[in-house]
């Protein structure tokens, strides 16, 4: 199983996601780290991306994901995919979850100030929230509501997935 833990910058998905795959015992990937240079770049100006910036980091994020699934190995990918198109781009097969971290502005904005050495200009949280769409029943993905410790998150996402060893 691939499990997307996604949301804007600043929700906690790599915290998350980080937790989530040591306690599986999983492979724990950093969307950020496939972005191009150029994608960096922008964002650390404070210059939201645009789809078109997205769909080369995309392409290469669906053939990790594909790459995963086809060697029937289970990972944990922190990634924004903000809008549904952008998920449905990842979803190479039923293997694939997406967990999305919800939060209101103010939370979310107040973790993103506490965050250091990260290359995302908080500047940029508007743009997230604006460009964020949150996922429909149809989707099938687990929504996670923050303002809760980490553990306590990982715990929720564990039982929702039914990814538990005991209940």
């Amino acid at each position: 199983m691939i499990v997307i833990v996604f949301g804007v910058s600043g929700a906690g998905k790599t915290t998350i996601g980080k937790l989530l795959a040591e306690g599986l015992g999983w492979r724990f990937l950093e969307a950020d780290d496939f972005h191009p240079r150029a994608n960096i770049d922008k964002m650390r100006r404070g210059i939201p991306l645009t789809d078109e910036d997205r769909s080369p980091w995309l392409d290469s994020l669906r053939e990790q994901i594909g790459k995963f699934v086809e060697a029937r190995q289970d990972a944990v990918l922190a990634c924004s995919a903000l809008k549904r198109v952008y998920r449905e781009r990842l979803r190479v097969s039923d293997d694939v979850r997406f967990v999305f971290l919800r939060g209101n502005y103010a939370l979310i904005e107040n973790q993103l100030r506490r965050r250091r050495g990260h290359f995302m200009n908080p500047a940029l949280l508007r743009s997230q929230f604006a460009d964020l769409e949150e996922p429909r029943s149809v989707e099938d993905a687990v929504t996670i509501e923050l303002g809760r410790t980490p553990e306590e998150l990982v715990q929720e996402i564990k039982t929702k997935l039914l990814l538990c060893r005991n209940g």
